[in-house]
């Protein structure tokens, strides 16, 4: 496992800050001065990143896919506590309080990040109401996705976790090859192996995979390595009970909550 962060010797541009989605809605001008600050830095899959550094950088997501973890010393039993796509920022506690956040810094994938000293960016939060009305959102976001991972813990078993983790994750095959008709039908979740799932929905691999193995039976999906295609999306959202769609999969109809 490599023990060197990778950090691309330039200055983000505009253009890069204008991707990230808490940037994207500024006007030109403060885009612009921002963008001084800013580093772009790269990760890989497998690199060591010390949770010390969430103390003294902010660091804002523009590709890639990263987990953070936290595990317990005496069982070596880990949870997932957040998933990380292009958008994403790294760390939202750590930001508003100043204190350390011990996690595990997983990437599963490359990832490229903007990254600002953490006293430059609480200067712009209180200085910059424009800035402020983008990042109230964001927060009010990651909160309800707190509260969801919290109560889907409490409330539901393993079956409604598991469809309900997938369907939050879901992405569309860019690569999709069939009937253009038939495209809809057909969506892909990526990186997330029986592991990782087990870990998001707080159980253990053998159950997940278990599970997983029965859609698969049923046709729900098909199973790859690090890789399910869906290919019954209704019935994965029956599985879930859902009351509402879900905000990062707007292709998803809203059914009615099934009976317990």
């Amino acid at each position: 496992m490599s023990s060197n962060l990778v950090h691309i010797p330039k200055k983000a541009s505009p253009i890069l800050v204008k991707q990230a989605k808490l940037f994207a809605d500024l006007p030109m001008q403060l885009i612009e001065d921002f963008q001084q600050e800013f580093q772009l830095t790269e990760w890989h899959k497998g690199d060591y990143i010390p949770s010390r550094i969430l103390n003294e950088r902010f660091f804002v997501m523009l590709d890639g896919q990263l987990e953070l973890k936290q595990s317990n010393p005496d069982t070596g039993k880990e949870i997932t506590v957040d998933m990380l796509y292009a958008g994403d920022c790294l760390d939202l506690m750590v930001l508003l309080d100043d204190q350390p956040h011990e996690v595990i810094i997983s990437p599963l994938s490359t990832i490229k990040l903007l990254s600002v000293s953490l006293t430059t960016m609480r200067n712009w939060l209180w200085h910059y109401p424009e800035f402020n009305k983008q990042f109230m959102p964001y927060l009010a976001q990651k909160m309800r996705e707190k509260e969801q991972q919290t109560t889907n813990l409490a409330l539901h078993d393993i079956t409604t976790r598991l469809s309900r983790i997938i369907l939050q994750h879901i992405n569309k095959i860019k690569f999709y090859t069939g009937l253009k008709g038939e495209e809809h039908q057909y969506h892909l979740v990526n990186g997330l192996n029986d592991e990782t799932l087990a870990r998001m929905v707080g159980s253990v691999r053998q159950v997940v995979n278990k599970q997983l193995q029965h859609w698969k039976t049923k046709g729900i999906l098909t199973k790859k390595r690090n890789q399910l295609i869906i290919n019954d999306l209704e019935a994965l959202e029956k599985e879930a009970q859902y009351t509402q769609s879900l905000s990062n999969a707007s292709t998803l109809k809203s059914l009615p909550n099934k009976s317990q």
